[in-house]
């Protein structure tokens, strides 16, 4: 599993639409709006590494409203979800 974070510059006034459509995208979990130097930050879950390809360089640049993308993998997860899950067995 290839999880990666693909951080966005979008069209003004494009947000709420852009957003929307990603989330149709298959793979992508999780979308949020935020602050700073980018306006949407998705969250991408894949088997591998080409499915994270096709989603970026084939899917998501049919989307109108999105300006620029930067793409982060994930190396390692440290959750306290992920580890209350692994070390929290027949703990209740």
């Amino acid at each position: 599993m290839v999880t990666a974070f693909i951080l966005m510059q979008i069209k003004r006034g494009a947000v709420n639409e852009t957003a929307q459509q990603l989330q149709e995208i298959k793979g992508i979990s999780e979308v949020y709006s935020v602050s700073g130097k980018y306006d949407l930050v998705a969250i991408v879950r894949v088997p591998d590494n080409d499915s994270l390809a096709d989603l970026v360089t084939n899917r998501m640049p049919a989307l109108d409203g999105i300006l620029a993308t930067e793409t982060m993998l994930a190396f390692k997860t440290y959750s306290r979800l992920d580890m209350e899950d692994m070390f929290g067995v027949g703990m209740n």
